[in-house]
């Protein structure tokens, strides 16, 4: 099959490309190469690169009538939380307008392709759409009432009404996912996984919002770049939640990082020594989780890894792939996403 992949030298899209072309697939990968593409985690995979912005309309037809797709898996976004805190605008136009830009190109292309029946557009999203938990409520599911609680969630719920809306109004054959917390391999180093393995390596402070007692699930992020694959099998109009039902507080995934990486780079002393709790980020949710059930059911998808295995494999990397990790555009940074 013949597929364009938006932001695919990105930590989940570089996934999905990975595992497309290894399927024997076809991939156009179409990328704006911001900060946090990283081209060497597809490097001689066989992808096609599109340098472009996905809100540059005239680049985004001429890629479509060039690759000819029979699916479209849109992962290009802005994603931090922190800089959307700070300069939210530029998470309005990439995450709204270019999401906007990217369906009226595939709406043209599936009108007039002769693959009416066979065609998807598979939007990734999050499930900071649906703001935060208490301790003891129920996980999001497909039915959960939107309600982000930062410009980057909001800027996501508006581009998922897109997609619905083009769905329902034009019968674009399109499927809405909502992950929860991403981790593995090549994963930008601002975010709180990376960034606690290269400061206490650095032997840093490890920083961690608040009293480090937000909860998230985390998924192995080559099992969720299956489960995305795996989307276009769904009918139109589905919406698909992968998690992992693995919830941790952050201070408690900190903590098991600490001890895996006493384990395998041992030091004077334990690396927990360098937590350190500083000023809690603004309107930071307090707990996401998600019932997985709809991707189980309506495309067969589990995931492969469990944390603790998962967790070992990461730091692995990490370790042995320290040039990946030790530059960040931001010491502030890191904690987002957590």
């Amino acid at each position: 099959m013949r597929f364009i992949v938006t932001g695919g030298y990105g930590f989940i899209g570089s996934a999905v490309v990975r595992q497309l072309v290894a399927e024997g697939h076809e991939v156009f990968n179409l990328d704006k190469k911001t900060y946090a593409a990283n081209p060497a985690a597809i490097a001689g995979c066989g992808a096609q690169n599109v340098h472009a912005c996905i809100t540059d309309r005239p680049a985004v037809a001429a890629l479509f009538k060039a690759a000819r797709p029979d699916a479209v898996i849109h992962l290009a976004a802005e994603t931090h939380v922190d800089r959307s805190i700070d300069g939210p605008s530029a998470f309005m136009k990439t995450n709204v307008d270019g999401t906007f830009s990217l369906l009226e190109a595939a709406l043209a292309w599936w009108q007039q392709s002769g693959k009416a029946e066979t065609f998807r557009f598979v939007h990734v999203s999050t499930d900071e759409v649906f703001g935060d938990l208490g301790p003891d409520d129920p996980v999001f599911n497909e039915h959960t009432a939107y309600a982000p609680s930062s410009p980057y969630s909001a800027s996501k719920a508006a581009s998922d009404h897109l997609v619905r809306a083009w769905q329902r109004t034009y019968g674009l054959p399109a499927i809405v996912t909502n992950c929860t917390n991403n981790y593995g391999p090549w994963q930008n180093a601002e975010k709180l996984i990376p960034t606690v393995i290269r400061k206490a390596v650095l032997g840093a402070p490890i920083p961690i919002y608040g009293d480090g007692l937000n909860v998230r699930d985390w998924l192995y992020v080559e099992d969720h770049a299956r489960g995305l694959i795996e989307a276009r099998n769904a009918e139109p109009g589905a919406t698909l939640l992968f998690g992992a039902r693995a919830e941790r507080t952050n201070l408690d995934l900190v903590k098991t990082i600490c001890a895996l990486l006493d384990e395998l780079r041992p030091k004077s002393g334990t690396y927990s020594d360098q937590i350190d709790f500083v000023t809690d980020r603004k309107g930071h949710d307090r707990r996401y989780g998600v019932d997985p059930s709809s991707a189980e059911r309506l495309i067969g998808w589990t995931p492969d890894r469990d944390l603790d295995a998962g967790l070992r494999e990461t730091v692995r990397w990490y370790l042995e792939n320290l040039d990946q990790n030790l530059v960040d555009s931001d010491d502030r940074l890191g904690l987002a996403r957590s």
